[in-house]
């Protein structure tokens, strides 16, 4: 379990249909060791702020091996490293293998798994086509997010060490299956509502779907 790659990038403007937007999915790999700090990685910003970033969602990783799956989808595209707007392109890690609450230490840096990323009309501007984001949420390849709670340095070819694995046992992949299509699971959405290191907003929602449910 490794990073492959570390990707940064400031916000930039970009032409969508509807004008201008200021965005930072853009990224692009970095080969020196970079500071790892508690809202991101230096020389890194996210631009809208009210649903990207936050301690939530200091750093977003997704899988490498993902990548191939991608490539068959999407032959006519170019698909470097950083294409999904990832500050980690990783190894070995996988949402239907990371519990929300797993910790790891990488580099000197210590951080948590969180939730998996929601993709929002963005991922549709850097891919050029909307149906991204519809295929994106249904294939399950969403990427995670961790928390950071130890700042540290860190680089490309530092390996993951696990320090705790959360007992409650609720994946990434279990999140957005809940948020997807298993809306109607009552027995994870208890789970998911008891998991502490699930932000608030995620717990919030599957405690109105659990209410729903009650009420029909």
């Amino acid at each position: 379990m490794k990073i492959i790659s570390i990707n940064v990038g400031l916000p930039r403007i970009v032409i969508s249909n509807s004008g201008p937007v200021s965005t930072g999915i853009y990224k692009e790999p970095v080969s020196r060791r970079v500071k790892l700090r508690t809202l991101n990685i230096d020389g890194d910003r996210q631009a809208d702020l009210s649903v990207h970033g936050g301690s939530s969602k200091a750093v977003y990783a997704y899988p490498s091996e993902h990548y191939e799956f991608w490539k068959n989808e999407l032959p006519e595209m170019q698909l470097p490293w950083g294409m999904f707007g990832e500050n980690f392109t990783t190894e070995g890690l996988f949402e239907s293998e990371l519990n929300i609450g797993d910790k790891f230490r990488i580099g000197t840096a210590l951080v948590v798994i969180t939730e998996p990323r929601l993709p929002c009309y963005k991922l549709g501007l850097k891919f050029g086509r909307t149906d991204i984001i519809r295929k994106f949420l249904a294939s399950e390849r969403t990427g995670f997010y961790f928390a950071v709670l130890e700042e540290g340095e860190l680089g490309a070819g530092d390996q993951f060490e696990v320090i705790q694995r959360n007992e409650d046992g609720v994946r990434v992949s279990d999140i957005t299956r809940l948020y997807v299509r298993d809306k109607h699971n009552v027995q994870m959405l208890r789970r998911a509502v008891e998991v502490e290191a699930l932000p608030e907003s995620w717990r919030d929602h599957f405690r109105n779907q659990l209410h729903k449910l009650h009420a029909s």
